[in-house]
C-alpha cells in the first residue's frame, strides 16, 4: 500500500529521531546539534533552542521506541495505541491542512509555534496511526545487524527491508558472504 508523503516523512523522521540515542553517545548532545538535526529532517516550525525544550524532545525517544518495539509483537497493537494517543492528546492535536515550503498539502496536527516537542510527537503519532489503521504495524522494525539497535521504518513495496541502513547492510552482508566462503573449504 503506498503512504502519503507526509506519511512516509513522518516515519522516516521518527525512526532517524528515536535512533539519535544511542550506546556510543548522544547525537542530540546540545541544542545546536538539534536544530541540525530538525534541518536535516526539514522539521518546520518555532524553535526555542533551549536546554529545557531539549531535555523535552529527548524525553520523547524512548516513548517512540516503545511504540517500534511492541510494534515487534502482532498482538500488542493496543500498546502502539496508547503511545498515539498519549501524543495526540498531550499535545492537544488540531489537525489542519497546510503547505508550506516545497511542500504541497499536507497534515500538520499542531500550529507551528506549539512547543517543539508536541510537534515532533504529534508527526511520530500520525505516521504511526496510518500503519495502524491500514494493518502495516509490520513495518515497524528493528534493525537485525547484530551490534546495532536501530529501528526503521520499512516503507519499501515488498517489505523486505532489514537494516536500519546501508552500512548495516554491507556489513552483515559481507559477513554472511565470508561465512558461506568459509563453508565450502571447511
Amino acid at each position: 500500500m503506498p503512504f502519503a508523503h507526509d506519511t512516509e516523512a513522518a516515519l522516516t523522521a521518527a525512526a532517524a529521531f528515536v535512533n539519535t540515542d544511542r550506546a556510543s553517545g548522544d547525537l542530540l548532545s546540545d541544542p545546536p546539534a538539534l536544530a541540525r538535526f530538525l534541518d536535516e529532517q526539514r522539521f518546520s516550525g518555532a524553535r526555542d533552542g533551549t536546554l529545557e525544550e531539549l531535555d523535552a524532545v529527548r524525553a520523547l525517544r524512548p516513548r517512540l521506541r516503545a511504540a517500534w518495539e511492541a510494534a515487534q509483537e502482532p498482538t500488542d497493537v493496543d500498546a502502539v495505541v496508547t503511545v498515539v494517543n498519549e501524543l495526540f492528546t498531550e499535545a492537544q492535536a488540531l489537525p489542519q491542512v497546510v503547505r508550506h515550503d516545497d511542500w504541497d498539502w499536507h497534515l500538520h496536527l499542531t500550529t507551528p509555534d506549539a512547543p517543539l516537542v508536541d510537534r515532533i510527537g504529534t508527526e511520530a503519532a500520525m505516521g504511526l496511526a496510518d500503519l495502524i489503521r491500514s494493518g502495516d504495524l509490520d513495518r515497524l522494525k528493528l534493525c537485525e545487524a547484530d551490534d546495532c539497535h536501530d529501528v526503521l521504518a520499512d516503507l519499501s513495496r515488498n517489505r523486505s527491508r532489514r537494516f536500519c541502513d546501508a552500512t548495516c547492510a554491507n556489513r552483515m552482508h559481507a559477513a554472511a558472504y565470508r561465512q558461506r566462503q568459509a563453508d565450502r573449504t571447511s
